[in-house]
C-alpha cells in the first residue's frame, strides 16, 4: 500500500478528499494527526511546514501533496477509480474546479471562520467578522440553493470533485448557520450527500470526534 493519508475524521477539508478516496475503493492507510500533540504537530510540519490538513505520502511515486483539491486530482490521474472526479472534457473539467473552489471559498472558509471565532476566549471574539462570514454564508446559500433545484448533483448527474468538497462544507456551515428552513433545494441537496456510501463512511468515521465540534 503506498499511499498514506495524514489527516484527522473531523477535518472538514480531510473528509472531502477520504470522501473521493472511498468513492473509488481506493486502496490508502489513514495516519490520524493530532495537532494538539506537540511530537505529532511537529512531525507533520517535518512533512508540510503549513502545517495544514490533509496531506498525502505517495511512498512508491516518493511524492507529497497537500491541498485537497490538488490530492484529488492526483489521484484521479495516478489511481483512477470507477467514479471520475474530473471530468476528461475539458471544459466540463473547468467548471468543476470553479464548483470545488467555490464550496471551499464561499462556504468552507467562512465556515471555519465563524468556528474559529467559537474557540476564542470571550475577549478575542470577533464579531464584525463572524457578520462578515454570516453574509457570506447566506449569499453562497443562495447561489447553491439555485445551482440545485433541478441538479441531482453540484454538476448535474454526475458525481465529481465538487461534491467531495461540498459535504463537508455544507454540514458544517448548517450547523453554524441553519439552513433548511431557508434554503430547501440546498437542504435536499445535503441529504443526497449524506445518502452516498462514501460520504456515509465518512460522517460515521467523524462521530466519536463530533463533541469536539464548537457549538
Amino acid at each position: 500500500m503506498s499511499l498514506t493519508l495524514h489527516c484527522h475524521p473531523l477535518a472538514a477539508f480531510a473528509q472531502k478528499v477520504l470522501i473521493a478516496l472511498y468513492e473509488n475503493g481506493t486502496p490508502f492507510k489513514p495516519h490520524i494527526v493530532d495537532l494538539g500533540d506537540p511530537a505529532a504537530n511537529a512531525a507533520f510540519k517535518r512533512l508540510w511546514p503549513i502545517g495544514k490538513m490533509p496531506v498525502l505520502r505517495d511512498d512508491v511515486r516518493d511524492r507529497t501533496i497537500p491541498e485537497s483539491s490538488i490530492i484529488i486530482e492526483y489521484l484521479a490521474q495516478h489511481y483512477p477509480g470507477a467514479t471520475a472526479l474530473l471530468p476528461a472534457d475539458p471544459d466540463l473539467a473547468l467548471a468543476t474546479r470553479l464548483r470545488d473552489r467555490f464550496y471551499d471559498h464561499y462556504v468552507a472558509y467562512p465556515m471555519q471562520r465563524i468556528v474559529a471565532d467559537r474557540l476564542r476566549p470571550p475577549d478575542g471574539r470577533d464579531p464584525i467578522g463572524v457578520a462578515e462570514a454570516q453574509a457570506q454564508l447566506r449569499t453562497a446559500y443562495d447561489v447553491i440553493d439555485q445551482q440545485t433545484a433541478d441538479s441531482t448533483w453540484a454538476m448535474g448527474d454526475m458525481f465529481t470533485m465538487a461534491d467531495c468538497a461540498a459535504l463537508p462544507a455544507l454540514y458544517y456551515a448548517n450547523e453554524v448557520l441553519p439552513f433548511r428552513s431557508s434554503h430547501r433545494h440546498a437542504a435536499s441537496y445535503l441529504d443526497r450527500l449524506t445518502q452516498r456510501p462514501a460520504v456515509a463512511r465518512v460522517l460515521a468515521e467523524a462521530e466519536p470526534y463530533r463533541h469536539l465540534f464548537p457549538r
